[in-house]
């Protein structure tokens, strides 16, 4: 029987063909969907990156949830720029450079984390002075363009002391490099860098807010089976759909991904070949709210 594929990209409907186990595997691969708002933060960034050196740099602010796609944002910005050796063949370049912020922050642990990123070695401890000045050397060798400290909101895990030292920094460092930064993290990174007016204005907030009904869900749904090697089309575009797929997932695309990964790998599983309400509701599927629930009862 020939199967009509016009519901995926002509990229995986040859993929619908392959055995099972072998499409399973492609749907548990990492996926990028360019939906509006993710596209249009790449063009911000691409913005920011082109930005000629001076004084009083802009930089920006991407904040959202928890797993609503800021870090694959970033992750598809760096593959947009990637590290490359120069043409002499003797130095490491890296036009963006991504940093996480520490869980337990403090200014050295910072600079470790930036060495560490950079892949460069700490052969003996150092003093802060001594660790701040090889930073900034090794950053200007490598040629950063764009710093990026993902988990900014970890700021506020410091002391009040810790934080005033650690917005210091950021307006430090965006003076000396003249170079952009980029900081990640939940609606606590903005509340952070509002604590100082200077930074406040410097940073332009971006807003990856939860999901909900509309033209933009559906046209993400879409984009999704349209990559999941299936052999008959998904339905998931009705509102009672949509709004089942919202409920369940707490309405961020991290979430959404997950569950219709699992759903995609049930419907191989069963026969079903298809997303629709069915394989939906046989879904074993947890989101955050449930998960934090079920460790809860485990360690009361």
């Amino acid at each position: 029987m020939t199967l009509d594929l016009f519901h995926l990209t002509a990229k995986f409907q040859a993929s619908a063909m392959l055995p099972a186990e072998e499409r399973i595997q492609i749907i548990k691969r990492d996926r990028w969907i360019g939906y509006t708002l993710a596209t249009e933060a790449l063009v911000e960034l691409k913005n920011l990156f082109l930005w000629p050196k001076r004084q009083r740099m802009v930089n920006m602010l991407i904040i959202g949830p928890t797993n609503n796609g800021k870090s694959m944002i970033i992750e598809k910005f760096k593959k947009q720029h990637p590290q490359h050796i120069s043409k002499d063949q003797y130095q490491e370049i890296i036009p963006v450079l991504t940093v996480q912020m520490p869980s337990d922050p403090s200014i050295k642990r910072f600079y470790t984390m930036v060495m560490y990123a950079i892949n460069y070695p700490l052969t003996r401890r150092q003093t802060l002075p001594e660790l701040e000045v090889l930073v900034l050397q090794v950053m200007k060798k490598t040629q950063v363009k764009m710093l990026v400290i993902d988990e900014l909101h970890n700021i506020l895990g410091g002391s009040r002391n810790v934080r005033n030292e650690f917005l210091n920094l950021l307006r430090f460092l965006g003076n000396e490099l003249k170079i952009p930064i980029v900081g990640v993290g939940t609606e606590d990174a903005y509340r952070a860098i509002r604590t100082d007016d200077q930074l406040e204005n410097r940073f332009t907030p971006f807003i990856l807010p939860r999901w909900k009904e509309g033209n933009e869900l559906i046209k993400l749904l879409v984009s999704f089976t349209s990559i999941l090697p299936l052999r008959f089309p998904s339905q998931l575009s009705s509102p009672e759909m949509m709004r089942y797929i919202l409920t369940r997932t707490e309405g961020t695309i991290g979430e959404i991904s997950n569950f219709l990964t699992y759903a995609a790998i049930l419907a191989i599983e069963s026969g079903e070949e298809s997303i629709n309400s069915k394989t939906l509701s046989l879904t074993e599927y947890d989101n955050p709210s449930e998960r934090k629930k079920k460790f809860e009862r485990e360690v009361i």
